[in-house]
């Protein structure tokens, strides 16, 4: 007789491999959940990069002045040590003047009105040029000697050459001449022009004392020049 099938059992995997799938799909629902309340919104992220960048740009401003600060701060103390020793050389020549003129005056040897040096500066206009002439004399202690002071210029023209006179170098108002005064010595300034495509040889110191004869003193153009200063416009 034939034999009827034997009913099939269910599989004894299937209820946890459900089970499992179930609480897999929990999980991942209740991971997407906490995304969604914690994650930031996307205008959220929008206002935060739009602060960052602002952050960055201030930071970047910031460094720039800082540089910019730095870079002024050294230019100012390069030109701060610069006008130093500028003002270190000033006191040294000065410091030697006056040992000079401390030895000149207690000097036992006794020296007329005379020209002891003069410096001519180159000026801006190539035709200005401004002196100083150190008048000195021991001679007469105590007596004032009092006067007017003019420069020649022995000059070449190309061709010739030729003095030119104080009231053609100076101003109208000292064509008379600079006047000095002292007891032991003095520095005298001035200005002269000289006439345009002249070549100075030699330059003249004249001195008009009030009493006694006029007395003159020259100077080669070169040796009394003076470099022109890196500083000068």
């Amino acid at each position: 007789m034939p034999t009827s099938p034997l009913p099939s059992r269910p599989r004894p995997g299937h209820p946890r491999l459900a089970r499992a799938l179930l609480v897999a799909a929990a999980l991942l629902l209740g991971l997407w959940g906490a995304w969604r309340s914690f994650a930031p919104q996307p205008a959220n992220a929008r206002e935060q990069l739009q602060a960052q960048a602002r952050r960055i740009a201030t930071l970047e401003q910031r460094n720039a002045t800082l540089a910019l600060a730095d870079r002024i701060s050294r230019e100012a103390n390069a030109r701060l040590q610069a006008t130093l020793a500028e003002r270190d050389e000033e006191i040294a020549a000065l410091r030697a003047d006056v040992a000079f003129y401390e030895r000149f005056a207690g000097s036992a040897q006794r020296r007329g009105l005379g020209v002891h040096a003069l410096v001519l500066q180159p000026q801006r206009d190539p035709q200005l040029w401004h002196f100083t002439a150190t008048l000195t004399q021991n001679i007469n202690r105590g007596v004032v000697n009092a006067g007017r002071l003019q420069l020649q210029v022995e000059a070449s023209d190309g061709r010739h050459l030729r003095r030119l006179e104080w009231p053609a170098l100076a101003a109208p108002a000292a064509a008379a001449g600079i006047p000095y005064a002292f007891k032991y010595f003095q520095q005298v300034e001035g200005d002269l022009v000289l006439p345009r495509g002249s070549r100075p040889v030699r330059v003249v110191v004249r001195l008009l004392p009030e009493n006694g004869a006029p007395l003159e003193q020259a100077f080669p153009w070169s040796a009394v020049v003076a470099p022109a200063q890196s500083g000068e416009e």
